[in-house]
C-alpha cells in the first residue's frame, strides 16, 4: 500500500504542477492584455502596469490553484482508467474509496494555501489595486497628462496639453489648456505649471502666459497676460479607506461589521477556502471512465461541474449581499449540499465497483470447475 500511495501522489503531484503553470500563463496573459487595455485607455497609469498584473495574479491565486488541483485529480484517475490501471487496483482489493486519503494527503497542504490565499491575500491585493487606481485617478489635471499628448481633465471641461514636463509629477513646461464653459470658452498658455494646496482646496498655478476668452453669444474676445495665474482644480484627494469596498477590507474588518455586503463577501471567501475540499471529492467521483469507451465526457462533466459550482458561489454571495439569504444557512446548503453529493457519488462508484468485483468472482470460479 506505501507503493499504492507514493506512486498517486508523485502523479497527482506531477499533474498538478503541470496544470497550475499552464492555467496560470493562460490567465495571466489574460490579464495582461486587459491591463494593457486599461492602460491604453488611461484607468491607470502605464508605469503601474506590472505591479497591477501580480496583484491581479495574485488575486485570483485561490481560484486559479482549485481548478488546477480539480483537473489534476480528474486527468490523473482519468489516465489511469484508460490505461487500466485502475482495473489492477481494484482486481488487487483497492477500491475507489482508498484513493481518497492519498489524494487528501497531496492536496492538504494546497487547500490550506487556498484557505490563506482566500481569507487574508485576497483582499490584501484588492486593497492594492484600489490603491493603485484611485491614486491615479486623483492625480492633478496637470499631473495626468502626458507630454505631447491632448487629454481631457477628470470632468471633461478641460482639455490640456504640455511640451515637456520634470521628474516632479506636479510640474510641468508650456502649459496649453483650453477650457469650455456655459455660453463661452477660454484658451490659456503658460511657460510653467504647478498644483499648490491651499484650505483643502487643489490649485493649478500657472506662471508667465496668457489668457484668451471668447463669448459665443456676443463674439467678444478679451485678451489678458499674466505672471501668475492660478485655477481651482478641485478639492483636496480624500483617503482611499474612506471608500473601500468589501473585497478589499480584511476578513477580520468584515467580521466585526456584519452588514450585508460585508457577510456577502466573508461568504465568497469562505466558499472559497472550503470549496477546494468538494472538488477534490467530485474530481475523484467524476474521473470514473470506461477504457473500452472512447472520448473525454468525463473531463467535460468535470469542467462543468467546476463552472456550475463557482458561478453558485458568486450567486451565494450576490444572495446574501442583498439580503434575501442569510449566511450561515446558505453555506450549509450550497458546501454541506455539495459534500453529500461528492460523498454520494463516491459511494456509487465504490458500490459499482464492488458489484463488478463480485460478478467477477463467480464467473472465475466457474471457468477453473470447468
Amino acid at each position: 500500500m506505501m507503493l499504492f500511495d507514493s506512486t498517486l501522489r508523485r502523479d497527482l503531484g506531477r499533474s498538478l504542477a503541470a496544470t497550475l503553470i499552464v492555467v496560470l500563463t493562460i490567465v495571466i496573459t489574460m490579464f495582461l492584455i486587459r491591463t494593457l487595455g486599461q492602460a491604453a485607455g488611461g484607468a491607470i497609469a502605464p508605469q503601474d502596469v506590472v505591479l497591477l498584473l501580480g496583484y491581479i495574479s495574485l488575486e485570483h491565486l485561490p481560484t486559479i490553484i482549485s481548478l488546477s488541483l480539480f483537473v489534476a485529480v480528474v486527468g490523473t484517475l482519468t489516465r489511469m482508467y484508460r490505461d487500466s490501471e485502475m482495473v489492477i487496483w481494484f482486481a488487487s482489493g483497492v477500491g475507489l474509496l482508498r484513493f481518497v486519503r492519498p489524494v487528501l494527503r497531496l492536496a492538504g497542504p494546497v487547500l490550506v494555501l487556498v484557505a490563506v490565499l482566500a481569507l487574508f491575500v485576497w483582499p490584501w491585493g484588492n486593497r492594492q489595486i484600489e490603491e493603485l487606481k484611485f491614486r491615479y485617478e486623483q492625480r492633478s489635471d496637470i499631473a495626468r497628462v502626458a507630454p505631447g499628448q491632448f487629454q481631457s481633465s477628470s470632468d471633461g471641461r478641460r482639455v490640456f496639453f504640455i511640451d515637456r514636463n520634470t521628474s516632479e509629477s506636479q510640474l510641468a513646461h508650456n502649459v496649453f489648456v483650453l477650457e469650455r464653459r456655459d455660453g463661452g470658452e477660454s484658451v490659456t498658455s503658460a511657460r510653467s505649471g504647478r498644483i499648490e494646496m491651499d484650505q483643502g482646496q487643489r490649485y493649478a498655478v500657472l506662471e508667465r502666459g496668457q489668457r484668451n476668452d471668447l463669448d459665443f453669444a456676443s463674439g467678444e474676445k478679451r485678451i489678458a497676460r499674466f505672471d501668475s495665474y492660478r485655477i481651482l482644480a478641485g478639492e483636496a484627494p480624500r483617503s482611499v479607506l474612506d471608500d473601500l469596498p468589501p473585497k478589499a477590507r480584511s476578513t477580520w474588518a468584515l467580521m466585526t461589521q456584519p452588514t450585508s455586503r460585508h457577510l456577502g463577501e466573508l461568504t465568497w471567501r469562505i466558499g472559497l477556502a472550503i470549496g477546494g475540499i468538494n472538488l477534490v471529492l467530485l474530481g475523484i467521483g467524476l474521473a470514473a471512465g470506461n477504457p473500452r469507451r472512447g472520448g473525454s465526457w468525463n473531463l467535460l462533466l468535470a469542467l462543468l461541474t467546476f463552472v456550475v459550482y463557482y458561478n453558485l458561489l458568486t450567486l451565494t454571495q450576490a444572495w446574501v449581499a442583498s439580503g434575501k439569504l442569510a449566511m450561515l444557512p446558505t453555506l450549509l446548503v450550497v458546501h454541506g449540499g455539495t459534500f453529500a453529493l461528492a460523498v454520494a457519488l463516491l459511494w456509487w462508484r465504490e458500490r459499482g465497483v464492488s458489484l463488478a468485483g463480485r460478478q467477477r468472482a463467480p464467473a472465475r470460479a466457474a471457468t477453473a470447475g470447468a
